[in-house]
């Protein structure tokens, strides 16, 4: 049975039985399903931890219904965290990351390694030329979810966002869970692009001591590149990676690759 935290029912499951104690958290429109396959190789040694999001998989629902922007990371935040009793190997995917990246710059004592994936902290890019040009399309998709188009506004998300699948192929059920989570994505841009949460302040990633390693995929929207490139010049220890022929669902497409290089990060703390 689901866990109550935060006032949200949160289901969880661990993967592998290692002694390393981990953290997996994925991205919007994702469940802690999508972990098996990278997480499961690397079950000797983590006991990963994988949550779903409240209102993704087998959580609780979540209403955007008079939440602040930016309330849906910071609960994230919280629920993330409540699930760390000593310092863990966190791992982050797209806007898990950005709550990975947030807990790591809050409390980097309870952080043993860091791994980000295609984080979408596009606010520690501001300014950039991929900045620059992404921000009309997010502007175009902001206009139909403000206007109450969520079919489009996840037709447009799940074709720029997703794993290269064709909306209409996909099955009505996903179609139509999607189309709900865009109220979600709403309050969550503002997040994305302005950080609230102060996560990329002066001083905050310089303060991460843990190993960190920043995986984009080679054919992800350009800006993930400026993110991770961003976020790297200001950490002290830092590795990078770009997948070949990966775009943003890395996780799912590239499982292997991934899943080798969180590897290399165990192995650097």
């Amino acid at each position: 049975m689901p866990d109550e935290r935060y006032g949200v029912a949160t289901h969880a499951q661990v993967i592998g039985t290692g002694p390393r104690p981990a953290l997996a958290i994925h991205c919007m429109l994702g469940s802690s399903e999508m972990w098996g396959p990278t997480l499961g190789p690397l079950g000797e040694v983590i006991s990963a931890t994988a949550f779903d999001l409240p209102g993704h998989g087998r959580s609780g629902d979540w209403s955007a219904e008079g939440a602040e922007p930016g309330a849906y990371q910071t609960l994230a935040t919280r629920i993330a965290a409540s699930f760390i009793d000593r310092p863990v190997d966190l791992i982050g995917h797209s806007f898990g990351a950005s709550v990975a990246l947030r807990i790591a710059v809050g409390a980097p004592q309870a952080v043993r390694s860091l791994t980000l994936i295609e984080p979408v902290l596009f606010a520690a890019a501001k300014g950039s030329e991929e900045w620059a040009a992404l921000r009309p399309h997010q502007d175009h998709l902001d206009q139909m979810l403000a206007a109450g188009d969520h079919e489009e506004a996840a037709r447009r998300f799940v074709r720029d966002w997703g794993a290269g699948q064709d909306w209409d192929a996909l099955p009505e059920r996903h179609r139509a869970r999607f189309v709900a989570q865009m109220p979600i994505v709403a309050n969550v841009t503002p997040a994305n692009f302005e950080d609230p949460a102060g996560i990329a302040r002066e001083g905050g990633f310089e303060g991460i001591e843990a190993p960190v390693m920043l995986i984009h995929g080679d054919a992800s929207p350009p800006i993930v590149a400026r993110v991770c490139a961003a976020i790297a010049a200001r950490l002290p220890d830092v590795g990078t990676a770009c997948v070949p022929g990966a775009g943003h669902m890395l996780p799912l497409t590239h499982a292997g690759q991934v899943s080798e290089l969180i590897a290399m990060n165990l192995e650097r703390s």
